[in-house]
């Protein structure tokens, strides 16, 4: 009888480690399988949701891209919070399992594409020492209605002085100027590409620098001067809207074009601000 007893309970016990076990493996599992040939494409990539955590983390650090990559793999892109330790070494770690999974390659190029290049907030503090007021939040996939009802693929700096032609915008990347010219939405607009990849996209402008497509642009380059302009298929069109400049940031993927969500970038950046001259207020 007792012999009887100390088998089952041997199986008993045996069984809740295989259940354990199993468990432990789908978990596994279903962590991997946030990795996908189309990572980049869907929307829980695209928000590019942060924590104030790991913003006080990457503030500091240059080229954080593939860090962040690691982040939002192991937070299921921000949905559960982080549990490990926000040390570099840390994601180090954890970054030697998922580069060893198909397609960790082309997801964490697009990681890199969007943050690794970022050198300075697109508008500059004043040379003569004004603190200009600037704004901005999270509006990302904010409903617009212009041509059609429409998720918004940007975020909106707000000028503190509803003054057109006065709050300068510089380059936030190094690059080439890829367009330059009138779109029906967003107005005058410039779009650079960056040496990762990335398409950055400058909209709502009221005057351009010297600058024609093709150019090459530092970062902290004068592209022109936030305005408000757009929303109109005759160019020139202006005051539709409130003095803003519109960031976008883009990515080719499969020769498909992805919008991501520019604000933890700006967030990222927005201590990054180079100082330059205003234009005029009248």
């Amino acid at each position: 009888m007792g012999h009887r007893w100390s088998r089952q309970l041997v199986f008993l016990l045996a069984a809740v480690i295989l259940s354990a076990a199993g468990i432990g493996q789908v978990k596994e599992a279903g962590r991997f399988g946030r990795l996908q040939e189309d990572t980049v494409k869907t929307g829980a990539f695209r928000r590019q949701t942060l924590d104030d955590g790991m913003q006080d983390m990457i503030r500091d650090m240059e080229d954080p891209g593939e860090l962040l990559g690691i982040y939002w793999l192991e937070t299921g892109f921000g949905e559960q919070p982080f549990s490990g330790n926000c040390t570099e070494q840390a994601f180090e770690s954890m970054g030697r399992s998922w580069k060893r999974r198909p397609y960790w390659n082309v997801y964490a190029e697009a990681c890199r594409a969007i943050w690794d290049d970022l050198v300075y907030f697109p508008i500059p503090v004043s040379k003569d020492g004004e603190a200009e007021e600037i704004s901005f939040v999270d509006s990302w996939m904010y409903e617009r209605n212009y041509g059609g009802t429409r998720g918004h693929e940007g975020t909106d700096i707000m000028a503190g002085e509803n003054v057109r032609g006065y709050y300068p915008v510089v380059s936030m990347t190094d690059g080439y100027v890829t367009h330059k010219g009138w779109l029906e939405q967003g107005g005058y607009r410039l779009g650079i590409t960056a040496p990762g990849g990335a398409y950055f996209y400058y909209a709502h402008l009221d005057s351009y620098a010297e600058i024609e497509e093709g150019d090459p642009v530092k970062a902290g380059d004068l592209l022109g001067f936030m305005g408000d302009t757009g929303y109109s298929k005759k160019e020139g069109t202006m005051g539709m809207f409130p003095v803003h400049l519109h960031v976008g940031i883009y990515l080719i993927h499969d020769g498909e074009e992805i919008s991501v969500n520019p604000y933890q970038p700006l967030k990222y950046l927005e201590n990054r601000r180079i100082e330059c001259v205003y234009g005029r207020k009248n």
